[in-house]
């Protein structure tokens, strides 16, 4: 393929001089040209917003560096569909992306940087223990989103310090992810490593994401729902996970269906919760398969004990599948998830793991297998709390057992065991506790 070296159009890498007028030069002749590569060499390159576009490689050579903006003036707005309703959520803009699109990759050792340290402020809300989520204190864009590209490659690069969501992909298709790090705060509010949201046959590999938000969460919003179907075919394995949210999410975005998810042999490193599946919205969430996980899980200070402090959700769940409506939406149907099977889990925790749906969204057909879970306090904060956010349950006093399950319809738990650690803990040496269960099958060795 040919390559457009970036500084052949007059970018100039001093780290001050706003480049996005040359690097989209350089795209638009590779798209003319029928493909090519856009080659940053070694340097420092601050931009605005580039919309990559078919058959382009966008590569950073080791030493190169892509800055983003964060004047809200140098930044792209999100492209509107003037047949439907504005997208809630969306205001902000994008650094880099792409719209309806073939053959993008975005390669190489250098690195793309949201500048999220200057958005981020710690305003010591949480008693002293600097554990909360940081104020937003600046405009802050989306570092990467793509809608509707198909053959979409991520590889090598570094992405740090993202203001927002890290790396979006909504109705994608044919999307490999593979050898990245996702270096963010791990105080950043909703800086989501990786989002694929109604995508289709997705690979994300061999990939380290250390951030506040979701390391990575699959997602089914409402407008993406409605023009691209389903979130499925998904498999995620041998990465490195530290949040102070999940590890892997799913939702709580379920406006569609969200199936065919395998997520395996990975790390989850001092997060909230390791594996957090939800439904909220009416979608489906079933087909999902979980194996070979290590690590631990913890409480992190948060808002419901300390007033006036943002808070993460989750108090050091292992495994979360929770079912029921959000708060000022009672009534309403949150959806179904059926068909999960989770095995050889070894992991230490703070809670338990929890299975929660309703009477009018029972969760359906749950396989745990080898799970070894090691109850014991690592955090600062107090346990003896279930944390159900979000939802009309919220957050709530309760005892920690092993296992939780409510409403759960075909629930199988074989050659699994718990530790209990420390005395006077949440914990009080229960391993199980059910209410409104059905056809269970418990197990611990």
């Amino acid at each position: 393929m040919d390559i457009y070296n970036v500084k052949d159009f007059g970018a100039v890498a001093d780290g001050k001089t706003n480049c996005a007028s040359p690097i989209q030069a350089a795209v638009d002749t590779a798209n003319r040209a029928g493909g090519g590569v856009v080659l940053l060499p070694a340097g420092r390159y601050f931009s605005g917003s580039i919309l990559l576009k078919s058959n382009v490689e966008l590569r950073l050579e080791t030493g190169a560096a892509l800055i983003s903006s964060l004047n809200e003036a140098d930044i792209l707005p999100f492209p509107a569909d003037p047949s439907e309703e504005p997208i809630d959520g969306w205001n902000g803009g994008f650094f880099l992306g792409a719209r309806d699109a073939e053959n993008i990759t975005i390669s190489g050792q250098g690195v793309i940087d949201g500048q999220g340290g200057l958005v981020f402020q710690d305003a010591d809300v949480d008693s002293g223990f600097h554990e909360c989520p940081k104020r937003v204190a600046a405009f802050r864009p989306r570092m990467i989103l793509f809608e509707n590209v198909c053959n979409l490659t991520v590889r090598d690069v570094t992405l740090k310090d993202a203001a927002f969501w890290t790396l979006h992909m909504a109705g994608c298709r044919h999307v490999r992810i593979h050898d990245i790090q996702i270096l963010n705060d791990d105080r950043g509010a909703n800086n989501d490593g990786i989002d694929p949201d109604c995508c289709r046959d997705v690979v994300i590999s061999n990939c380290i994401v250390h951030t506040g938000d979701d390391a990575i969460v699959l997602k089914s919003t409402a407008p993406m729902a409605r023009r691209y179907g389903p979130c499925e075919n998904i498999l995620i394995s041998g990465c490195i996970l530290h949040s102070r949210d999940s590890a892997l999410k799913i939702g709580t975005e379920t406006y569609g269906i969200i199936r065919n998810v395998i997520l395996s042999d990975c790390i989850v490193k001092d997060c909230s919760r390791g594996v957090g599946i939800w439904v909220r919205d009416g979608g489906t969430v079933e087909h999902i398969h979980v194996h070979h996980l290590t690590g631990a899980v913890r409480r992190y200070a948060d808002a419901y004990d300390l007033p006036g402090a943002p808070g993460w959700w989750g108090k050091g769940e292992p495994i979360f599948i929770s079912a029921t409506p959000r708060r000022g939406k009672e009534d309403a149907f949150p959806g179904m998830i059926r068909d999960v099977s989770v095995s050889d889990v070894d992991m230490k925790c703070e809670s338990c793991i929890f299975l929660g749906g309703e009477q009018n969204s029972p969760i359906e057909r749950v396989r745990l297998r080898e799970i070894h879970i090691t109850l014991e306090k690592q955090g600062t904060q107090p346990g003896g709390l279930f944390d159900e956010q979000p939802s009309t349950r919220h957050i709530y006093p309760h005892r920690i057992p092993a296992l939780y399950a409510r409403h759960v319809q075909g629930l199988h738990l074989m050659d699994s065991s718990v530790q209990f650690v420390g005395k006077g803990e949440a914990w009080d040496g229960i391993c199980t506790d059910t209410e409104a269960c059905e056809n269970i099958n418990i197990a611990w060795i």
